[in-house]
């Protein structure tokens, strides 16, 4: 007996009959929602085209744009562990797109730079990723899109200290 297969058309159906409270007036919650559609597509995109994850282009492209950063400067631009940036460098590594190179101001530490076979790679997928991002938010128009993008910054930068305070 085989299993029906649902489809993308039936699931969205499905779920537009679900309640969702008060989660529908929460921005948080549709945020959370655009980010993951956006990093679904984007994920299909790099993995299918360059077997790259979209963190993977990240620090290619911060290492690409500031050769001699270290492990450490890369991790916290990127908002990751040191210890996970350690994996991340080896499997760069391992592809041939970066080195790690005694650094010039730190004995202990590493600096990494593009190969140059990174170098052409990562303008290929930069390439790529540019194109992707105009065709995935062609739903905008360009002054939107730059008002979103200008909103999404003032977000990230916003630590939550700037609460207002009752008195």
């Amino acid at each position: 007996m085989g299993m029906a297969v649902v489809t993308d058309e039936q699931r969205k159906q499905e779920v537009a009959e679900i309640d969702f409270g008060t989660l529908h007036e929460l921005t948080g919650y549709w945020l959370r929602s655009a980010q993951i559609n956006t990093y679904r597509n984007v994920r299909h995109f790099f993995f299918d085209e360059f077997e790259m994850t979209p963190g993977l282009f990240g620090v290619l492209e911060i290492v690409d744009r500031n050769p001699g950063l270290t492990q450490t400067l890369v991790a916290n631009a990127m908002g990751n562990d040191r210890s996970a940036m350690v994996a991340i460098i080896d499997r760069l590594e391992k592809r041939g797109l970066i080195e790690r190179r005694p650094s010039p101001v730190d004995r202990r530490s590493k600096a990494l730079y593009m190969t140059a076979q990174g170098k052409t790679f990562q303008a290929q997928v930069r390439e790529r990723a540019l194109e992707h991002n105009r065709d995935f938010f062609a739903v905008l128009s360009p002054q939107e899109h730059r008002q979103f993008v200008d909103m999404l910054k003032r977000l990230a930068a916003n630590s939550g200290e700037s609460r207002v305070q009752n008195e």
